[in-house]
């Protein structure tokens, strides 16, 4: 395997679909030697659940068959691939590689956990597309990383999408949870940044892209999201526990997900004769590895004693199967006795070189002595090299840096050169105030000093093949270990520090039910919040007897913040982190979507309102009753009449299910759904007027807006001529009075419904309270005399 560094992805996907609109797919990560399976009904023509995945994966190759089963009106999955995913190498695999059977014998042989936990050996047939996707997937990963897979190492996970929120590509980018909006323009020092960016304060790869997927897939299990907020109580609560585990995960490698790469996949056996560079490099990855996991072995004594006295499930749990676990103990015992105590893990390149050539304890290889013999003298020469020059051509300052790809090389300080450098110096580049340089002595002496590295790499492998097939037999424990690793970085380094880098309350702990109300006292934006430090925090509350709010007011009130607010609060409690608001409590959410923007889709050839109508078609046709729906200003691309009437009816539709809505629009006759549906709620941002101007307070009050002709004011201020201005007053003030009179006309008709909705929406925020007998036997009391005398 490759050494993969850094945040780039590191997943290999096999898609496939039948006429049917099923979609399979299989998602290998690379890093962490892990294999995720989702098969699922594709319920829009332009892939949007698809596109779902694919943004969460972040795939770097996608493995698809030749496009000839697409659905009908469906553009195919290759197609979808080529149109939308064009950075994205894309492989064509034949049919027969993708082979159901196949694919359910190399689960059943490669994972970890049997697949009757997995619910794959009843299901197989039914699951088949997932399974011939994982054939390919595999198929191509061995044959082109020319590794075998070892048997019962793989972390297999099936449909582990749908054990979690589902969030749709457009509303990641609406909510700005990875990328703030355009960013590409704004440049790298702008100050808005994504909920993630906010959050990325981890310290490892794998804790960064387990911040990242959990984002993009929040938790829905209560039982599990409790599990982690227990632990950040006791973080919190407890400063030396917190700073003590802050300490000891610093000790781990950045790079502790890419360490169980090297014992999962066996290489495939090659003949001497093409062994060569390729495989030096190879060999020299793998001692890294072996280094890395020593380094992550030797840390875990500092965490399992800031582990020893925690409370809380998770941190016991983690000391309990790790830090208690006589496997490690045994691993560490088994590397020791080949590798060298005193080699430790490396950044600088050629004292990570040094380290990997010296690995290997001495005496344990002749020809590794041999070889490493000539490594140091070649280093040697190297120096004494340098020292020559030194005083030969009187440059004191020469210094001699290392780099991987160009081996050593001469530096010296442009003001050191007087006159013409000498004619023995070659390959001379100017860099900033030196100059970079070598000569053919240094250049045969770099070959020979990575000749004899690159023969030291492949000795250590041999002394290393008895040590690494006895790891691999491990390589679940090694798995386990990697996990609990990068989500205690997650939890400490990213929620826990976050928390307490804000002043003290400023964030609290969510509370959960399945099938309560939603309600935040005082939320606040968490991005927006930490740019402007007199930011309004506002409330919501949302049940199944009062499922709808239209918030209302006018351009820059603050409507869209607070659509986005909400959700980015929702979002955080339900990863397990406390929340930016005074108190809350939050049905747990299947699905987020939005409908914010007006942008035309040029890549599609769709307008402004046909991007949104395709959007709204797509919550339509996929909310359950536990979805959160936001939509901005629906129905503003198109005619007024038009307009109002999409929005009206999908307002209705909405309000048939037991999803939570909020609605964010300028059109004033939709507050008249109030009056006739008890279960819309009507608020709207406050706004004073001021000498014919707009004074925006962004606070959230109950009721229609008051805004008398706010478009009026901003087209006066505009400079419209006093007569066109006057006219529309006239026009404006003969509509308002007919919808008042329609408007009195239904709260007559429905008063009677409206009290009982008020009654039961009552009744509801009861069931779910925490106060004792006493008190909801008098809330009870007073609700009844409220409802008798008509005050509710």
């Amino acid at each position: 395997m490759e050494d993969d560094t850094g945040d780039k992805s590191s997943i290999v996907i096999g898609l496939i679909e039948n006429r049917a609109k099923e979609v399979g797919m299989a998602a290998f990560d690379l890093r962490s030697a892990s294999l995720h399976l989702s098969q699922y009904i594709e319920t829009s023509s332009s892939y949007q659940n698809t596109k779902t995945l694919l943004q969460f994966y972040d795939p770097v190759v996608v493995i698809v068959p030749p496009n000839k089963f697409a659905p009908d009106g469906m553009l195919g999955v290759s197609d979808l691939v080529d149109r939308f995913y064009a950075s994205v190498k894309k492989v064509v695999m034949a049919r027969c590689c993708f082979d159901d059977t196949k694919g359910a014998v190399l689960i059943k042989n490669l994972a970890a956990t049997e697949p009757s936990a997995l619910g794959l050996d009843t299901y197989y047939k039914q699951y088949y597309l997932c399974l011939a996707a994982a054939a390919a997937t595999i198929k191509w990963i061995e044959a082109e990383k020319g590794v075998i897979v070892t048997n019962h190492s793989l972390l297999v996970t099936f449909n582990g999408s749908f054990d979690h929120m589902s969030i749709d590509a457009t509303s990641v980018q609406n909510l700005e949870i990875i990328e703030p909006f355009h960013s590409s323009l704004l440049g790298t020092n702008n100050k808005k940044r994504s909920l993630f960016h906010m959050l990325k304060t981890t310290k490892t790869t794998g804790g960064t892209r387990l911040l990242r997927a959990n984002l993009l897939q929040p938790l829905k299990d209560i039982k599990t999201i409790n599990t982690r907020l227990d632990c950040l109580d006791e973080l919190m609560s407890n400063e030396q526990l917190f700073f003590g585990l802050s300490q000891a995960l610093r000790k781990f490698p950045k790079e502790i997900d890419r360490i169980l790469c090297h014992f999962c996949f066996k290489p495939k056996r090659v003949t001497n004769e093409v062994l060569g560079a390729d495989n030096a490099r190879r060999s020299q990855v793998l001692i890294s590895s072996i280094i890395l996991l020593k380094t992550a072995l030797d840390a875990l004594p500092l965490l399992s004693k800031a582990l020893k006295n925690a409370k809380s499930f998770l941190l016991a749990n983690v000391y309990k199967t790790i830090c208690e676990n006589e496997k490690y103990v045994s691993i560490r015992k088994r590397v020791g006795e080949v590798i060298d105590e005193d080699v430790l893990h490396a950044r600088v390149p050629f004292v990570a070189r040094t380290q990997q050539c010296f690995a290997v304890k001495a005496g344990i290889d002749g020809l590794l002595d041999i070889a490493r013999r000539t490594f140091c003298d070649t280093s040697e020469a190297i120096h004494n090299l340098a020292n020559k020059y030194r005083e030969e051509f009187k440059l004191p300052n020469l210094k001699l840096p290392f780099n991987n790809r160009q081996g050593f090389y001469f530096s010296i300080p442009q003001k050191d050169i007087q006159g013409k450098l000498p004619s023995k110096f070659i390959q001379v580049l100017k860099h900033g105030n030196n100059i970079h340089c070598s000569t053919l002595e240094l250049a045969s002496l770099n070959v020979r000093n990575k000749s004899a590295a690159a023969e030291c790499y492949i000795r250590t492998e041999v002394c290393l093949e008895a040590l690494l097939n006895s790891i691999r037999e491990d390589a679940s424990a090694l798995t386990l270990l990697a996990e609990v690793l990068c989500l205690l970085d997650m939890i400490i380094n990213s929620f826990a520090y976050t928390i307490s880098t804000k002043p003290v309350d400023r964030y609290t702990r969510p509370e959960f039910t399945s099938n309560g109300p939603l309600a935040i006292d005082a939320g606040r934006h968490p991005i927006l919040e930490s740019i402007h430090n007199d930011f309004v925090p506002n409330n919501i509350f949302l049940s199944e007897a009062s499922n709808m709010i239209i918030v209302m007011g006018p351009n820059m009130s603050g409507k869209s913040t607070y659509l986005q607010q909400v959700c980015l609060i929702v979002i955080l409690a339900q990863i397990g982190c406390y929340v930016p608001a005074r108190f809350s409590t939050i049905r747990v959410v299947d699905r987020i979507f939005t409908r914010m923007g007006s942008v035309d889709n040029l890549e599609s050839n769709s307008s402004t309102f046909m991007t949104e109508m395709k959007e709204t078609a797509f919550i339509m046709q996929n909310v359950s009753e536990r979805s959160l729906i936001f939509m901005d200003e629906l129905g503003r691309a198109t005619s007024s009449s038009d307009g109002f009437a999409i929005a009206w009816s999908c307002c209705e539709h909405l309000l048939s299910l037991k999803a939570y809505s909020i609605f964010a629009t300028h059109m004033e006759n939709l507050s008249e759904l109030a009056t006739i549906y008890p279960n819309v709620r009507i608020v709207h941002f406050h706004v004073d007027i001021k000498s014919n101007r707009l004074d925006f307070k962004f606070q959230l009050e109950d009721g229609p807006r008051h805004v008398p002709h706010y478009g009026l004011l901003l087209a006066e201020v505009a400079g419209l001529p006093s007569s066109v201005i006057e006219m529309a007053r006239s026009i404006t003030s003969k509509i308002t009075e007919k919808q008042i009179k329609q408007m009195e006309v239904n709260c007559r008709q429905h008063h009677q419904l409206q009290m009982v909705y008020r009654v039961a929406q009552r009744l509801i925020c009861l069931k779910h309270s925490s106060q004792d007998e006493d008190s909801i036997r008098q809330a009870l009391q007073n609700l009844k005399e409220q409802y008798i005398n008509g005050t509710l």
